[in-house]
Parts: C-alpha cells; sequence; structure tokens
C-alpha cells in the first residue's frame, strides 16, 4: 500500500512500532553499504533509493521525471518487503533464467539458513529476524550507481529502447558531486 508521506521520517512515524523498528534496520544496513551517487527519499510511497538525475539525466525510463529506482523499503498490508531492483537488472536471457547476481543472492541466502520469500525484485519478510541482513548489504554494495546506470542503458538498449546519447554519455561520465545533493530525512 503506497503511503502519502513526503518524507523518510514522516512514513516511519506513520508505521506500528515494530515495522518501524524493522524497516529501520534494514534503512540502516542499506545506508551503511549505499554508494554516494544513490540518494534516499521517498519514491512511488515508499523508502526510496536512487540514482539522482545529477548522476543520470534521463530518469526513469517509465517516467523520466523520475530518478532511476534502485532499491526501495515499504510496509505492506500483510508483510514488509526489500525490493532489490539493482539485483535483477539486466534480467536473465530467456524464460526463467536469472541473472548472475540473483544466482549469487539465491545461494548467499541459502548459506544463512533462513527461508527466502523473494518475487520479482523483493524479498518479503514479517519479521527482522526473517531477513539475512548481511546479504541485503553485500547486494547493495555489489552495485555502485555507476555500474547499475551502465547495466540499465544495456537492458533498454537491448529491448530497443532509445536512452539518448547525453543519458548514454551520463552512465560513462562522473557527474559533479554537490556538497549537499542528499536528500534524506534522518
Amino acid at each position: 500500500m503506497q503511503s502519502k508521506a513526503t518524507t523518510v521520517a514522516a512514513y516511519l512515524a506513520s508505521l506500528p512500532a515494530d515495522r518501524r523498528a524493522a524497516l529501520s534496520a534494514v534503512r540502516a544496513v542499506i545506508r551503511a553499504n549505499l554508494d554516494r551517487d544513490y540518494e534516499e527519499g521517498m519514491q512511488y510511497g515508499m523508502i526510496g533509493y536512487y540514482v539522482p538525475h545529477r548522476v543520470f539525466p534521463a530518469g526513469y525510463h517509465c517516467s523520466p521525471d523520475q530518478p532511476l529506482p534502485f532499491a526501495a523499503l515499504a510496509s505492506q498490508k500483510n508483510y514488509m518487503s526489500a525490493y532489490l531492483m539493482g539485483v535483477y537488472c539486466g534480467c536473465g536471457e530467456g524464460p526463467g533464467a536469472e541473472t548472475a547476481d540473483v544466482a549469487w543472492f539465491r545461494e548467499a541466502w541459502a548459506k544463512t539458513g533462513k527461508k527466502l520469500d523473494m518475487g520479482k525484485s523483493c524479498v518479503r519478510f514479517k519479521k527482522l529476524e526473517d531477513l539475512a541482513l548481511d546479504v541485503i548489504g553485500e547486494s547493495i554494495r555489489r552495485v555502485p550507481a555507476r555500474t547499475y546506470v551502465a547495466r540499465y542503458c544495456e537492458v533498454l538498449e537491448s529491448m530497443g529502447k532509445p536512452i539518448g546519447k547525453a543519458a548514454a554519455k551520463s552512465a560513462k561520465k562522473p557527474a559533479p558531486r554537490k556538497a549537499a545533493a542528499k536528500k534524506s530525512s534522518r
């Protein structure tokens, strides 16, 4: 269910205490492993982690006015979700095929002994203890923003969707870094 909250702090404050604690813990892991070129804020009614327009001006192809989504946290009706689009970017070749990142993620999770409740780009959980936080952290750390944008552009090109020359160049060239560019509510 989408929240109407406009800040991360407001989103978290709107949750029951147990869900606020769980999502805050996952948020801390994500933030500790997040590349400096990603930003945090509200996106699509969830806590979002995304590639801002200063890094990738083309934005999300489905809605170019939105920055490119990378990960998200949400409290749904019957569970909570950690959306890990960076794990799925590049979807495997052919029906049912998985990327090397998805295979790594499943294998790393299995080694923890925890049950994986995974959908297309999301891990569902009812309580914090259901999660392998170290695997989530590593999955975030493994995909810096520049790598994610390059993979995203490759996938779009393979689907015949033009991204534009400016967007392709921005995927290869470092963007200027603004000191106070972080869009975060702690």
